[in-house]
């Protein structure tokens, strides 16, 4: 079997290395041993569960119908509409029909000429990120999860089999945003890391939090290509994290949301009221479903 140290520990999983070794310590990381003063952990060991606070009940209810296969619900519903959107945005030709009927029955259904592969390998990578965000909502987020949500999305598209491509890992390539110069890629890693050091060393996330991180995220564009994809992911994911309603930005808000970036850090209002307009549709669905939030 294959260990791993204190700090390789806490470092895989965004906890301290004092919260690591208590962990240790007190007999909560199964296989876990002392050689002299060194803990010596298992590299496939779990993060133990923290004692339970009470779940929202937003992520309760997209955890238990997730479990269930639930159609027709809460889970049902964000799957589709978080999916579609997303794609869309980044030019996926799938409808929202056929959206529907690939995480329905997990089959193509009617296709055109023009549908591509990849459109379609990427929608069903997506229903897989969700599922992952869901299941680490109240993770810490890190640099480990972020590559995986990366890699998750781009397995088996075209991207993948493309030997300057990094699936699952930061580019290797400059690129930009239409004439918007991004990170260059040996900066990534730096930049990555003070992104969320900063955002983790806030004690209450607001929502304004959650809109910067998102746009210091997209001004890295820290992988080759899917960045706006896993950016919104992430967005989600800190919503469920701080019990923040989660919003959805749909097709049609597509350009204000672009304004929103573009104009952040001068007018910050283009973005947060796209996004109020997008959080306040998401409560019209929580509403309908009976799931309660935080106003």
């Amino acid at each position: 079997m294959d260990y791993i140290s204190v700090n390789q520990f806490a470092e895989k999983y965004g906890i301290s290395e004092r919260t690591a070794r208590n962990y240790c310590a007190t007999g909560k990381i199964e296989g876990a041993f002392l050689t002299g003063k060194t803990w010596n952990i298992p590299a496939d060991a779990d993060l133990p569960r923290r004692s339970k606070r009470k779940m929202p009940p937003l992520l309760a209810a997209l955890r238990e119908q997730k479990e269930m296969r639930m159609k027709g619900g809460i889970y049902h519903r964000t799957q589709i509409d978080l999916t579609y959107n997303s794609n869309h945005i980044e030019g996926s030709r799938l409808t929202k029909e056929q959206t529907r009927y690939i995480f329905e029955t997990n089959t193509l259904g009617i296709t055109s000429e023009n549908t591509r592969i990849d459109d379609i390998m990427e929608t069903v990578n997506h229903f897989r990120c969700i599922d992952y965000v869901i299941d680490h909502a109240t993770d810490k987020i890190t640099e480990t999860h972020i590559k995986q949500l990366h890699l998750i999305l781009k397995t088996n598209t075209s991207d993948s089999n493309k030997p300057w491509f990094a699936v699952g890992d930061y580019k290797r390539l400059a690129n930009a945003v239409g004439e918007e110069e991004t990170a260059q890629p040996e900066e990534v890693h730096k930049k990555m890391k003070a992104l969320l050091a900063t955002y983790h060393a806030i004690q209450k996330i607001q929502f304004d939090d959650i809109l910067d991180f998102h746009v210091r995220f997209e001004r890295i564009h820290p992988f080759q290509d899917g960045n706006g994809r896993v950016g919104r992911l992430i967005m989600f994911w800190q919503c469920l994290q701080s019990n923040i309603v989660p919003f959805i930005i749909t097709d049609d808000l597509r350009l204000f949301y672009y304004r929103g970036i573009q104009n952040w850090g001068n007018i910050n209002g283009y973005l947060r009221d796209t996004c109020l307009t997008a959080q306040d549709s998401f409560k019209g669905v929580l509403d309908y479903y009976r799931i309660r939030y935080k106003e």
